[in-house]
């Protein structure tokens, strides 16, 4: 089946560095994986458009036809809104004319490319499904982060890609009630509802997998955008607090006491706060064992993620209702790697870390949000405790390779759209290895346009 894979937002390079970038790619992964072709329709390749040293292009998907739609040049983000709506109009006529089986759009705010392709489809006698993506309420997040001039017509567009949807694919339950009730909003009897189901992220359990470490010190690691809403402040803090109290020794099992490691914060990944955080480092006196590594291509996360001895996802009190509706990318790729996870009693992750399950099933600790202290007891409780550390690495590790690979998710998106995929597994099992090509060749080519 020809998939065309629509990612319109301009702040997504689909060989980017972001979190965004690596769930779209793993997605086209899956859909290759499963026998499908799949040509991509994008603003831009990299983190910047028409910055080549800026893709990191995987191997195993430099082959993939993309066509690039840029939105460069406007000037204000008002002007770049309404830039993102010819965009789309652009990648639309690009689809249907290229031709496909299936559209499958991640959900961005002024974009209703796949509507207008699905239209023009139709328009000439051939039907096919539209899948949407929706990983987060887009236009409360640019209200609260950044700046929203266009709001009404964004509202339109949104209820109207969402109710001409076939399915909408929802990343966690609070996503799936907020679209149900976007698409909703224009819905008539007349109208078939578009089907609204939860697909939370997942992993690729080959390319994260647990590493032998080696790292002298005890290294507590972070991966993510430095962005307000991820608590990187509240995780210095917590460190700093933690790695004094164990300054000097630690205890063993039988009671006898040894010199400690030396304690050291990995911190993967760029952002606004990147500066702060690193004037709070040296405000706590830590600046000398914080490794701030920047922006890590995705390919090379896993090896960096290989010298965390604990990893951590410590986000913040939520600022109102909304907060915390995502599924942390970060969570599932800590436990692919086998490492014990701290993270805050936020959405989902409870019920994915275990924590409130039997103590020999869980994969890692919660702590209360925004709380300094808890989150640096947390942190002291695993670096004294090597055998515990192990066995919550254990248990994340077969939790998700069990439940949540990629290949997994996007098997269950196709057979919600009405594609056939009764013939494949819906887990991959141990130790099988992640295909990587499709059978049939592609077309290689790289279209801008």
């Amino acid at each position: 089946m020809r998939i065309a894979y629509i990612l319109a937002d301009p702040g997504i390079g689909i060989f980017g560095t972001k979190g965004a970038s690596v769930h779209a790619q793993e997605m086209i992964r899956a859909f290759r994986a499963l026998g499908h072709e799949v040509t991509v329709y994008c603003t831009k390749r990299g983190n910047k458009a028409g910055r080549p040293e800026t893709e990191f292009v995987p191997e195993d998907l430099q082959d993939l036809p993309i066509f690039t739609v840029s939105v460069a040049g406007a000037k204000g983000a008002a002007e770049r809104e309404l830039a993102v709506m010819r965009a789309a109009s652009r990648m639309a006529a690009l689809a249907a004319e290229e031709g496909c089986e299936l559209i499958y759009e991640r959900y961005s705010l002024f974009s209703d490319a796949g509507v207008q392709a699905k239209q023009q489809l139709h328009a000439r006698g051939i039907t096919v499904p539209l899948v949407v993506e929706v990983n987060a309420p887009l236009a409360q997040e640019q209200r609260a982060h950044r700046s929203l001039h266009h709001e009404q017509l964004a509202q339109q567009i949104t209820t109207e890609v969402f109710s001409c949807a076939t399915v909408l694919s929802c990343v966690s339950e609070a996503v799936a009630a907020w679209a149900a009730q976007e698409a909703g909003a224009s819905q008539d009897s007349a109208t078939a509802q578009p089907r609204v189901v939860v697909t939370p992220n997942g992993v690729n359990t080959e390319r994260f997998r647990p590493a032998a470490g080696g790292n002298s010190a005890f290294t507590v690691g972070f991966v993510g955008t430095l962005k307000p809403w991820h608590g990187t402040e509240i995780l210095l803090q917590a460190f700093a607090a933690a790695s004094a109290a164990a300054a000097t020794e630690t205890a063993h099992d039988d009671g006898e006491r040894s010199p400690a490691r030396p304690w050291q914060l990995e911190i993967v990944g760029d952002g606004p706060l990147r500066e702060d955080l690193t004037a709070l480092a040296a405000e706590l006196g830590i600046r000398d064992r914080v490794v701030f590594h920047g922006a890590v291509p995705p390919q090379d996360v896993p090896q960096v993620m290989g010298r965390f001895d604990v990893a951590t996802a410590p986000y913040p009190v939520p600022s109102d209702t909304q907060q915390h509706y995502f599924s942390p990318l970060k969570a599932y790729e800590y436990m692919a790697a086998g490492l014990p996870v701290v993270a805050s009693e936020v959405g989902e992750l409870p019920h994915l870390l275990s924590s409130e399950g039997p103590a020999d099933q869980a994969a890692g600790l919660t702590v209360e949000p925004s709380n300094v202290n808890a989150l640096a007891d947390a942190l002291r409780e695993l670096a004294a405790d090597a055998p515990r550390r192990q066995r919550l690495g254990r248990n994340a590790r077969a939790a998700v390779v069990a439940h949540h690979s990629w290949r997994a998710r996007a098997a269950d998106v196709l057979g919600q759209a009405g594609v056939p995929v009764s013939d494949t597994p819906s887990t991959w099992p141990a130790g099988e290895t992640l295909p990587t090509e499709n059978s049939a060749p592609l077309n290689r080519k790289v279209m801008r346009v």
